[in-house]
């Protein structure tokens, strides 16, 4: 099974999620430094989490090992910027420096500009429902283009809003664990669409930004999740059905066309048209090179709204215990490119598994092993089907920190010994070596 001679094997990672050092060289509090106790499994957090700020040569030198062509990175804005318009230095120079070590390794850097943790000054001046905060993350992006892009080609302006607005500000699951679903409907839509508008503003001004400021041709997207859902034939009438509830009109945040329709078609769904008017949406709708996307599972088998009669009793999940339905990358390549006409580059694709240093020293996982080689068989249709797929990273590089979840949901390629930092590499990221060796499954 091969891919194109360009295709982008990689990999990805989270600044928060791996860097540790949470109040060195000059670091500011974030959203998750700051808001997380008692919102954690074990009480656990991201302080230390894989110290790959302090071990980021021994994590490229995986990288390497590992063959892979890309490497996704996330900045993080308060490691960055110690206010709105205040640079901090040594928290530049980090990040300089990684991507100095991946491109001596021959690695593709891509730079996530932002991954979650939103710095707290700008949560104290109202976070995502600041009219400012579009403005602050323009200038955060100059600082990132004109010391990065002579060496960062590959751009992604926000990493799932779905999620951190979704749980962020929806559920309350995450950083800062704010909750509308207790707010009366008139008040819940005008606030979510605030917070929807200022996203997606910050996200056009930075592809002005990058557009007008990089220092070589910027190859700019997103990394979008949302609901895909599987047609039960390949009829016309059961795509369809499934292409209407991935896209419904009737949208929502966690569907894609709530967020990517503004950015790449310039029209909003319909409930959201009173909080827009004709210049932000110009702003919010800029030309994108590529459209990036998250995708672990299907949505057919959710339950947020009840009993589905989907669900079967004992069926194949992750320790996530999301469902494993490996047709979810070839129907989502397909569905999103014949919506919005961009290229598709998988962003994150992977499982949490039960992963653990057995007697023999070893990490043996054959169960992602079998995972990833199910969901590269539904790309590979994809690709056989000639969709425009530019790459696939799997989340993640190595076990880190998972959110509220804490340490306990393993999803990399590399087990790390939190007690002692050491990395081993898993039976999975030698299978995934040759895939990419091979440039496909063997």
């Amino acid at each position: 099974m091969s891919f194109p001679k360009n295709f982008l094997w990689g990999a990805a990672s989270a600044a928060y999620q791996i860097e540790g050092a949470y109040n060195e060289d000059g670091k500011v509090p974030g959203i998750w430094d700051a808001l997380s106790a008692g919102h954690v499994k074990h009480g656990e957090n991201g302080n230390i989490a894989c110290d790959h700020y302090h071990r980021y040569k021994e994590d490229v030198a995986l990288l390497k090992k590992l063959g892979v062509k890309a490497y996704r990175l996330s900045v993080s804005w308060p490691r960055v910027m110690s206010g709105p318009d205040t640079v901090n230095p040594k928290g530049l120079e980090f990040y300089s420096k990684l991507v100095d070590e991946l491109k001596a390794a021959g690695i593709e850097p891509m730079v996530t500009i932002f991954h979650w943790n939103l710095p707290m000054w700008a949560h104290e001046k109202g976070g995502w429902y600041s009219e400012e905060i579009s403005d602050d993350f323009a200038n955060y992006v100059r600082v990132l283009s004109d010391a990065l892009s002579d060496r960062v080609r590959y751009w992604f302006t926000v990493n799932e809003p779905a999620s951190f607005v979704g749980n962020g500000y929806f559920t309350g699951m995450h950083a800062p664990f704010e909750s509308l679903m207790q707010a009366q409907p008139a008040e819940m839509m005008t606030k979510l669409a605030a917070l929807t508008k200022n996203v997606l503003l910050a996200h056009g001004k930075a592809v002005r930004v990058l557009r007008s400021r990089a220092k070589q041709s910027p190859q700019i997207g997103m990394a979008l999740n949302g609901s895909v859902y599987l047609p039960q034939s390949e009829s016309t009438a059961d795509v369809e059905a499934a292409r209407a509830l991935t896209f419904p009109e009737q949208a929502f945040f966690p569907h894609f066309n709530w967020w990517a329709d503004p950015a790449v078609l310039g029209r909003v769904p319909a409930v959201l048209q009173p909080f827009f008017t004709a210049e932000e949406l110009k702003i919010a709708c800029q030309p994108l090179d590529f459209f990036g996307f998250n995708c672990y599972n299907s949505s057919d088998y959710d339950e947020y709204t009840g009993p589905n009669p989907a669900v079967k009793p004992g069926m194949a999940r992750t320790t996530m215990e999301w469902p494993i339905t490996p047709d979810a990358l070839y129907w989502a390549s397909r569905f999103l490119t014949e919506r919005y006409h961009l290229p598709v580059m998988v962003t994150e694709n992977g499982m949490a598994n039960i992963d653990f240093v057995m007697s023999d020293g070893a990490v043996h996982d054959p169960q992602r092993i079998d995972f990833v080689k199910r969901y590269l068989a539904g790309l590979q249709h994809a690709v056989d089907e000639r969709i425009p797929v530019m790459g696939y990273l799997y989340w993640s590089i190595m076990d880190n920190f998972e959110w509220a979840e804490g340490y306990d949901k393993r999803f990399g390629l590399i087990y790390v010994d939190y007690q002692t930092q050491q990395r081993i590499p898993k039976d999975s990221f030698y299978w995934y070596a040759d895939v990419i060796k091979n440039n496909g499954l063997s």
